[in-house]
Parts: structure tokens; C-alpha cells; sequence
């Protein structure tokens, strides 16, 4: 339950989002004050494994977190139900120098983003299921230092997201697995990866206010995409514009306007088989209830 608003109503809302051409494109028009009535923002851009560790802190108003991260800070956070990135075909890979099989990394060295990623958890389920015995040392390395990892021999394998599912042929680099491609054969749900969390304690006025004004932002975006072009280049600057463009298309879909009864049963899935592995820990009953 949402408590009475802290916030004085004069302060924009701290927010942190990655600058990954997804985030930037969704949360364009709301950032630049494009949309009506909406809650102001002050904005400050950091990867999805420095926010995870943001929210465990309660440091901001408002975060792009890994959903993997929801089951410590769901006691001062709230779920939204738009803003985030679920899907299909978008999970993370696991890739190697050589082609082989899972059983392959039985005891082997594998580089992750992080241990409180979403994308690690997907790896340990599948790793779970397909890899006997287990996959040896975890390796956490900055995400654009994994392929060249890999590439260079440091780890036997990677755990990859986002944009190198289409440069990592350009490292000379094959994928052994796709985490997401295992997560909709076993489910049948869509992949969750990233989700919008904004603190319980601005109220549950502010809270359907953001929700609403991040609805809007992203059918703004939609409408007028190359509106969105200027921000989501300026922050993406290393990224071919072609790239982007592929990102923004896999990461940001109909889960993104609304989580709906799939996307809340893929959140439930993911966290509940997680905690069943000890990866997590368990969800209370009304943990995921937006206000």
C-alpha cells in the first residue's frame, strides 16, 4: 500500500535510467516536459547494475532496475506496471569463441554483468536445467568488457544483453544458448528484463500520475519517432544509428504501455522460480500490487 506523499510538490522527481537507446526513447518526451500535466524529472543517466545497487540503497524517486532486484527493495519501491522492458526473442546470450553445447561449461569460467541481473538469473535457471554439475567460476565484469573477455580467452564464456545480441559476430564470437529462448519454451511467458520502480512514499497520487505520464510518453514516442532521435543518439553515441533503431524495436513493445496479466505473470514466474533456487528471496503475497 502506497503511503502519504512526502514529497514537497515544488521538487522534480529524482530519476535514474540507463542510457541505452530503449530507456532514452521511452522516456523522451516525459524528460523534455512534452507531456501534459506530467511530473517533472530531474534525470540522471547510469547502467542497470549501478541503479540495481541505487534501489537497494533508496537513493532515487524513481529507477530502472533489473527486475531480478525486486525481491529487496519491493518493502520501498513499487512496481509500475509500464516503463519497462519485457518481450520476445530479447533474452540474453551466452556466447563462446567455438560452437559446442551446454554441457560444455561444466565447470568452466563465465563472465556476467552482474549477480543481481535479471540476465544471471535466467543463466542459473537454464545453467540449472541444461549444464550438468553446474558452470564453475563467475566472473562479474563491466558489460563492454565481456566479449573482448571472451574473445581473448580470459572467460570460457559470456553472458551478453541488449545491443551485442547483433555486434557479437563481430568479436569472432558464436552463441552457445539463448537464456530467453529456454525461459519461452519452458514458460511460454515473455522475457522480463528491466522494470520501472518509483518509491511507495511519494503517494499513490504521484504514483498513478507517473504511470499514467509514462503511458503517455512512450505512445509520444511511438507517434513521432524521430522526435525521440536527437536524445536517444546524444546517448548512445558508440552505437550505430541502425543498432539503435534494432534496440529500440526488440526492447520496447506493448509490455512497455502495460505489463498486463502476461507481463505480471512472467515477473511472478521469473522471481518465483528464482526463490524456489535460492537465487532470491521470496515474494510477499501483495509485493507486486501497484497502488
Amino acid at each position: 500500500m502506497a503511503q502519504p506523499s512526502t514529497r514537497p510538490s515544488t521538487r522534480p522527481l529524482d530519476i535514474a535510467y540507463s542510457p541505452c537507446p530503449n530507456d532514452t526513447f521511452v522516456f523522451d518526451a516525459l524528460a523534455h516536459g512534452r507531456v501534459p500535466d506530467a511530473p517533472e524529472l530531474a534525470v540522471t543517466f547510469a547502467d542497470i547494475d549501478l541503479t540495481n545497487g541505487m534501489a537497494e540503497r533508496g537513493e532515487f524517486d524513481v529507477l530502472k532496475v533489473s527486475y531480478a532486484v525486486l525481491p529487496w527493495v519491493l518493502e520501498e519501491y513499487a512496481l509500475l506496471p509500464c516503463g519497462g522492458a519485457l518481450g520476445r526473442g530479447c533474452g540474453p546470450l551466452v556466447l563462446t569463441k567455438q560452437q559446442g553445447k551446454a554441457a560444455d561449461l561444466a565447470g568452466r569460467r563465465v563472465a556476467v554483468p552482474s549477480e543481481r541481473s535479471t540476465a544471471y538469473l535466467l543463466f542459473r535457471l537454464w545453467a540449472a536445467a541444461e549444464v550438468p554439475g553446474g558452470v564453475g567460476e563467475i566472473v562479474v565484469l563491466p558489460f563492454h568488457e565481456i566479449m573482448p573477455a571472451v574473445q581473448d580467452g580470459r572467460v570460457d564464456a559470456g553472458l551478453v544483453i541488449h545491443e551485442a545480441r547483433f555486434t557479437y559476430q563481430d568479436y569472432g564470437l558464436v552463441c552457445l544458448a539463448d537464456m530467453g529462448e529456454h525461459w519461452e519454451r519452458t514458460t511460454g511467458l515473455p522475457i522480463p528484463l528491466g522494470a520501472i520502480i518509483a518509491k511507495r512514499s511519494l503517494g499513490e497520487r504521484t504514483l498513478s500520475e507517473l504511470a499514467a505520464a509514462i503511458r503517455t510518453s512512450v505512445r509520444m514516442a511511438w507517434d513521432d519517432p524521430e522526435a525521440s532521435r536527437p536524445y536517444v543518439l546524444e546517448h548512445a553515441q558508440e552505437m550505430d544509428p541502425k543498432v539503435a533503431d534494432q534496440h529500440i524495436g526488440l526492447y520496447v513493445n506493448e509490455f512497455t504501455a502495460d505489463l498486463g496479466e502476461n507481463g505480471y505473470a512472467a515477473v511472478r514466474g521469473l522471481l518465483t522460480r528464482a526463490a524456489a533456487e535460492g537465487l532470491v528471496p521470496p515474494l510477499g503475497r501483495d509485493a507486486l500490487k501497484f497502488v
